[in-house]
């Protein structure tokens, strides 16, 4: 199986079950044995088609000579990936873009005739490039519904709303920090570049590395010895924000896959308990953990809303990583933006409840760290507001940041998509005094 048909098996389970883009393609990747180069196409192919699903039909509706509703779905994802062929990816030739669409058809779509109307429709794109109508309006140009801009817009601002809508649209960089357990800085460039890995630094976060030419990472022996993990940016500014001393007990209550555990570690955690609600997400910590050689992270299957009496008062620093919208992470999870909002209305209340439950674990002179991946004041500000008006016994701290970080209310950050080229994240530091 090939590329092109691992892209389009992901598409139709997006579609059809509403499974998690990122999810579903790495699992059909790995179903289907791709290499890395078939893999990277695959991922490119069915994250471009949903980060492009408007913009996509705007085109076919000029392209196609019936109407767009009744097209056989499977069709119209076929004609959806063909078309991002054609006029996103300039290293894919038009011929094969065609060919490989019209086989996809028939084998996928029985209808008669449904693989010559592919045919004629991804031809006529072919010579038409760059002189069909572009639209103008944000919720087509972007391919997000206008109820999310709409969401968005007041807390993003109307000078940020159309470079978060582009940073949405670009394929998440390999962001990624260096495992200082076991070797220097200078000692992992080393490593990756005999592997023929392309290093930067990050524009912001010099510590912060993003990785290019990886191919499938699992593969690189720096990986799979444990010399670095993948993180975005933001959250490993968020850990920093923290302040985590030498030898503190630290809780991460929502801690999968664990990226914010394994960053108190680098910051010289002695204790380090990782919970999650799942029992398979806990075994994927233990792996992380195995990798990268902490020996002093515990990772246990725990509800972040049930109190632990054993915890209670005991803990120098708490992680409230919570369950968000994740409307910060569209980049990552494209699909995200398709959700409707309402589905999200009930979260504000399980963070508080969250929040409320974790603070109870840290101690006199301790801090409470309260972080989403998502942007908008209910489940932000909203919450922390609620939690300190009920527990005035915690302040709000200073957030330690880059001269280049802008913070718009102390004790808290937003990072807005296309703003630091990071997720978009709130970070929000609170002390129990």
């Amino acid at each position: 199986m090939g590329a092109r048909e691992t892209a389009l098996n992901a598409l139709i389970a997006v579609r059809k079950e509403e499974a998690w883009s990122n999810v579903v393609l790495k699992s059909y990747i790995q179903r289907d044995k791709l290499d890395g180069r078939d893999a990277a196409l695959a991922t490119r192919l069915c994250y471009g088609v949903l980060q492009n699903r408007a913009l996509l039909d705007a085109y076919l509706k000029q392209l196609l000579t019936g109407r767009l509703k009744d097209l056989h779905p499977a069709v119209r994802d076929i004609l959806h990936m063909g078309l991002y062929q054609i006029y996103k990816m300039d290293k894919i030739p038009d011929a094969a873009a065609v060919n490989e669409s019209v086989q996809l058809t028939k084998k996928y779509c029985k209808i008669p005739k449904a693989s010559g109307l592919v045919n004629a429709v991804l031809r006529s794109a072919v010579r038409t490039v760059g002189q069909l109508e572009t639209p103008t309006d944000y919720c087509r140009k972007y391919s997000h519904p206008q109820e999310l801009i709409d969401l968005l817009k007041p807390y993003v601002g109307k000078e940020r709303l159309v470079a978060m809508l582009e940073a949405n649209n670009e394929m998440p960089p390999m962001t990624v920090q260096v495992n200082l357990l076991k070797i220097s800085r200078d000692g992992l460039l080393e490593r990756l570049e005999d592997e023929g890995v392309t290093v930067r630094d990050h524009p912001v976060f010099p510590s912060c590395l993003i990785l290019e030419n990886t191919g499938n990472i699992e593969r690189l022996s720096a990986f799979r010895d444990g010399l670095f993990y993948v993180q975005d940016a933001a959250a490993w500014l968020s850990v920093q924000c923290a302040g985590i001393k030498t030898g503190d007990r630290v809780l991460d209550c929502c801690a999968a896959p664990g990226g914010k555990s394994f960053a108190a570690a680098m910051c010289g955690a002695g204790e380090i308990t990782s919970c999650d609600i799942h029992s398979h997400k806990v075994m994927l910590m233990e792996k992380g953990a195995q990798r990268l050689g902490l020996t002093n992270m515990h990772p246990i299957c725990q509800d972040a809303s049930v109190f632990v009496p054993e915890f209670e008062n005991r803990m120098d620093v708490v992680i409230a990583d919570v369950p968000c919208s994740g409307y910060g992470i569209i980049r990552k999870k494209p699909d995200i933006r398709y959700k409707a909002p309402e589905s999200m209305e009930a979260l504000p209340v399980l963070q508080l409840q969250i929040l409320r439950n974790q603070s109870r674990y840290v101690r006199p002179g301790g801090t409470l760290l309260y972080s989403t991946c998502t942007l908008t004041y209910r489940e932000n500000e909203g919450v922390v507001e609620a939690f300190l008006q009920e527990n005035p016994s915690f302040k709000l701290v200073k957030l330690p940041l880059p001269e280049e970080i802008r913070q718009e209310r102390e004790g808290m950050l937003r990072l807005v998509p296309g703003q630091y080229e990071t997720d978009g994240f709130f970070i929000c530091c609170m002390r129990r005094v």
